[in-house]
Order: structure tokens, then C-alpha cells, then sequence
């Protein structure tokens, strides 16, 4: 029998290298690090655990693949601990999709539940756990069922939390948090807006950038429902005049996410803000945040030198911290040291230490910042510079042989350098230690199913800055809306990105203190490509429509 490398090592030599450099950094099993690394399509993965396993596989499960009265025979707590789901009974037997790694002896427990031989199929664990919380989704329809009754105050600790599809005897209000949770995660969404109007408690999520209005609530209910969020993230709910920060961990569908919660008085009650962070979340690469070609070659360059200073600018939202990771966990390896200080840790990173800001014993990003430079690291991560303090301090860092990557609020590229400036910062240490700047946007994608084709009008193609010779067949693309996409037209986003590369002629404008539109006309003359250029490429290609692009990009000064 071969063993998995062989097999692997037939299928695709090449990959067969990079898993293994990824399988001496991390310690995992062959086949977690298989499926995580991504170096093989689905199919390539499935059809060599199958190879070795010398078990058939399936690609996908839909609901209706799937016997719910088998279902009921199994426990979820079971059926997620081993990864496995019934589908369907036939000639005698039970078909299941199980997840590698295969622990083929809790077949003969499956075999003994169900009383007959168990036919096994591999799956990929995401297919399977999909499936699960599928089937065995509870509550989503609880606003019907909530009755003005006292919400019992519940101790809210967190270590190994529960998974929220398990919790079924709970009191009405406490099922109808969860379920906000549960489906906020399941439609990836990033945060949840509770509102308070005069009549009702508004809910609503954030879902690619924008928010979507998901239900409104019975206003006798809000109290009830704002006190069940503050105690789940150990707040004060005897204080309703003036804002509170806190963090719940929760388990939904079996992905551990950490919640921020923020809440702050308004007219009608307290508005609160739940941001969700999915901790199990994969480390998207720069390559799927939509950096190729030139872009992409000059980011590899910039995050492999030994010194400086690289920003990513944008506004909140933007994926600036994602970009950061991505390009933290391109240049990780033992030989270097690396150090964050993030406010909050959104992704743990193997062979990363990572440091979170915590106001209340004064750890803020200066302090942790010069703590972290006497631990002789090679390469910092800044989360924000938010102060002179910071900047001072991470701009010194990288004049003493530090690479140091941040972030900063600024609208473009040329911004940032006139924002270090106005905070204080001398320009001759602005322009010796600032390698690039990266300004960033994320758009969203036309939903696949449901683009259609048409012919722009002469005024779009002038704002976006296209001409019409170089439209493909004549047509762009526009977003129109079916049940794929909830009707928005739109389904998964993407970067677009603007790289100031500092050059003699951009430090010489620096050290003069030049506005930011000289500088920025400058970068163009030296073939930088903006924002919406960036934007207009990807519209060319189909990826996106005009307003989309136009939503998030500001009019290019030339």
C-alpha cells in the first residue's frame, strides 16, 4: 500500500515540496496540512485521500442528498466530533460522508445505531460540517416565538464555550440572541446592528460592506435583549448612560468566533455593535485578495527587505489587517522573529508572537511598541498608528534595522505621508524610513449566477476613465439580483490597490513638505496606478460593474 506522500508526490511533485515546507513549520498531520495548504485543487485532494484511504469520494452534499429521519438517529455533538452525516439507506445498507482524518473504528458505532453495514464516502471536512449545521439548524424563525417574560441572568464563562446550535432549552430571548449569532455567521456577515427607534428594535447586518436589514423587534422587547448581549460580554447592564466595550467568545457551528461588542446610549436606548471575527477562518494569501501581475510582484519585493516602513491606508473595513497577515505570513519563517501588536489579535498565526492592547493596565500601541523592541524581533506589525507617540516610535524602529508594516486612516496614498507630517513627525524621518505606501479598497464581485451584459453609455466609461475601444465585444457587466444573492447582485468581494513606491523624487517632495495632490500627480507621471485604475481593470475583466467601483473610489486628480 502507498503511503500519502507517494501518492501525492505522483499526482503533483511540485505540491508534494511545499507541503512538506509547510509540514516542518506547523507539526500538523499530513492530511490537515494537505487540505489547508491549498497548493492542490479539491478534486486533486480528494481523489489522493481517497487513493490512500481506498474510499470513495463525493464533492458536494445538498440538503436534499440527505435522510432526515437517519439524522435523528445520530446526535449532533456526534456527528461533529467525527465528522460524519448520514445521507441516505439503500440495498441494506447506510451511505455516509465522512471527513479526513478517518477514524474508521467509530464505523462499527454508526453500524450499531442504524443496525446494518455502513457504506463510507470521504468528504472535505467544510462539505461535511456544512452539511451538518444544515440539517440540524434549529430556531432560525425565533421572533415569532419571543414572549415578554424576565431574562434569568446566566454566569457567562467562555473557555470551552458551547456550540450555540446545541443550546435547546433556553429561555426565548436567549434562543433569539443565538440565532442572530448562528445566522450572522452562516451569511458571513461582519457585524450586527441593534438599533433603537421609537417603536421597535431594529436589527440589521453587515454583509460585504453593506447593511442589510435582517428584522425588527417589539420595543417591550429591546431591554431584554440589549441586557442578554451586556451579559454575555460580562457588561454592566445597570449602566445605560455612557458607552461600554466588551468581547464574548462564542462556538457556532462549530467555528469559534470572538465578538466585540460595543454599545453606546442613544434617544431611544442603547445602540449596539457586535463585530464578529471568525477565528477559524483560513489566512487568505495576497494572490485571493486580488494582488497579481506587477502589483503583486512589487509587494513580494517590498515585504522581503531587511528595513523601513510599509503603511496600508484605508478606511475601516477595508482589509487592511488582512493584507497585513497575508503579507506577515508570506515572509514567516524560523530564521526570522516576528512581533505584532494588535488591537484585537484578529487571526492567530503559528511562529507569530502577537500581542493584544489592553488600556487597562496601559498597554497601548507606544508602550507595547517599545517593550517589543527590546525583544530583538526582525519584523513588527503595528496594528495602528493612531499618535505621534506610535509613529515616532515605529519609524525609529525601522531606521535601526527593523522592517515595520501599520496601518493609517487616510484616503489615498500620497495622504499618509502629509498625515505622518501634520502629526508631528520631522519629514527628513519621514522620507529616510517610508519604503511604500499601499492605499486599499475592497469591492464587491457581480453575483455569477445573475450578471448581465450591456452596453455603458458614454458618460459611465468617462467617469470610470475607460475607453470604448477596449470593452470586450462592446459590453461591460452590471449586477441585477436573483435568490443566489439575496437580490443584491453581488456575491464575495475583492481588493483593489494603490502602491506608492518612495522614490528620490517622492522623498524630495517630502522633505519640502509638498501638498499630497503634487505628490500624488508625481506617482502618476511615474506610472502608478490609482485606486479606480485598479477598479476599471477589474470591470474590464467582468469581475465588477462601474458603481461599484464608483461607490468606493474618489475622483482621481490628474
Amino acid at each position: 500500500m502507498k503511503s500519502l506522500e507517494e501518492i501525492i508526490i505522483e499526482k503533483n511533485p511540485d505540491a508534494a515540496v511545499k507541503v512538506n515546507e509547510l509540514l516542518s513549520r506547523n507539526g500538523e498531520r499530513l492530511e490537515e496540512t494537505l487540505i489547508k495548504s491549498k497548493v492542490l485543487s479539491d478534486k486533486e485532494v480528494l481523489e489522493a485521500l481517497s487513493d490512500f484511504y481506498e474510499v470513495p469520494y463525493i464533492h458536494s452534499i445538498s440538503e436534499k442528498d440527505i435522510d432526515p429521519e437517519l439524522v435523528k438517529i445520530i446526535p449532533i455533538s456526534f456527528a461533529k466530533r467525527f465528522r460524519l452525516i448520514p445521507l441516505k439507506r439503500g440495498d441494506g445498507k447506510v451511505v455516509v460522508a465522512l471527513a479526513p482524518p478517518l477514524d474508521l473504528y467509530v464505523l462499527d458505532e454508526v453500524k450499531s445505531l442504524f443496525g446494518c453495514e455502513i457504506e463510507p464516502f470521504l468528504a472535505l471536512s467544510h462539505v461535511v460540517l456544512g452539511a451538518i449545521n444544515k440539517v440540524y439548524e434549529r430556531g432560525r424563525e425565533m421572533s415569532d416565538e419571543i414572549q415578554d417574560e424576565t431574562l434569568g441572568i446566566t454566569e457567562s464563562e467562555f473557555q470551552e464555550p458551547k456550540d450555540l446550535l446545541e443550546a435547546e432549552d433556553e429561555a426565548p430571548i436567549i434562543r433569539f440572541v443565538n440565532s442572530l449569532l448562528f445566522q450572522a455567521v452562516k451569511e458571513k456577515a461582519s457585524d450586527i446592528h441593534l438599533e433603537c427607534f421609537e417603536k421597535d428594535l431594529l436589527v440589521r447586518y453587515r454583509k460585504d460592506g453593506i447593511l442589510h436589514k435582517v428584522t425588527s423587534v417589539p420595543k417591550r422587547l429591546q431591554s431584554s435583549i440589549i441586557s442578554r448581549v451586556k451579559i454575555m460580554a460580562e457588561l454592566d447592564i445597570a449602566e445605560k448612560r455612557k458607552p461600554q466595550d466588551g468581547r464574548i467568545r462564542v462556538k457556532v457551528a462549530g467555528r469559534d468566533v470572538d465578538v466585540r461588542i460595543s454599545t453606546v446610549p442613544t434617544s431611544w436606548g442603547e445602540s449596539v455593535v457586535m463585530r464578529l471575527l471568525d477565528r477559524s477562518s483560513v489566512l487568505l494569501s495576497l494572490e485571493d485578495l486580488g494582488l497579481e501581475g506587477k502589483k503583486l510582484h512589487t509587494i513580494n519585493a517590498l515585504i522581503h527587505r531587511p528595513h523601513g516602513i510599509i503603511l496600508v491606508t484605508g478606511p475601516t473595513g477595508s482589509g487592511k489587517t488582512t493584507t497585513l497577515y497575508a503579507a506577515l505570513e508570506r515572509i514567516n519563517s524560523p530564521d526570522k522573529k516576528i512581533i505584532t501588536i494588535e488591537d484585537p489579535v484578529e487571526y492567530q498565526i503559528q511562529g507569530i508572537n502577537q500581542i493584544q492592547v489592553n488600556s487597562k493596565v496601559n498597554l497601548s500601541f507606544a508602550n507595547g511598541l517599545r517593550s517589543v523592541l527590546r525583544q530583538d524581533p526582525d519584523v513588527i506589525l503595528v496594528g495602528e498608528i493612531r499618535d505621534r507617540d506610535t509613529a515616532d516610535i515605529a519609524i525609529h524602529a525601522s531606521l535601526t534595522g527593523h522592517l515595520v508594516f501599520s496601518t493609517l486612516h487616510t484616503n489615498d496614498s500620497a495622504s499618509a505621508i502629509t498625515r505622518l507630517i501634520d502629526m508631528g513627525i520631522e519629514p527628513f524621518l519621514v522620507a529616510s524610513s517610508l519604503m511604500a505606501v499601499v492605499a486599499q479598497r475592497l469591492i464587491r464581485f457581480l453575483c455569477k449566477s445573475c450578471k448581465e451584459p450591456y452596453v455603458p453609455l458614454d458618460d459611465e466609461l468617462a467617469r470610470i476613465g475607460i475607453e470604448r475601444k477596449n470593452l470586450p465585444e462592446g459590453n461591460l457587466y452590471r449586477a441585477k439580483g436573483c435568490s443566489d444573492c439575496l437580490g443584491t447582485g453581488y456575491s464575495g468581494r475583492s481588493g483593489i490597490f494603490e502602491i506608492l513606491l518612495i522614490d528620490d523624487d517622492i522623498r524630495g517632495y517630502t522633505l519640502s513638505t509638498t501638498d499630497s495632490g503634487t505628490i500624488k500627480k508625481k506617482a502618476l507621471e511615474h506610472a502608478m496606478t490609482t485606486l479606480r485604475m485598479d477598479g476599471a481593470e477589474k470591470i474590464l475583466r467582468g469581475l465588477t460593474s462601474i458603481d461599484e467601483v464608483m461607490r468606493v473610489t474618489e475622483e482621481d486628480d490628474i
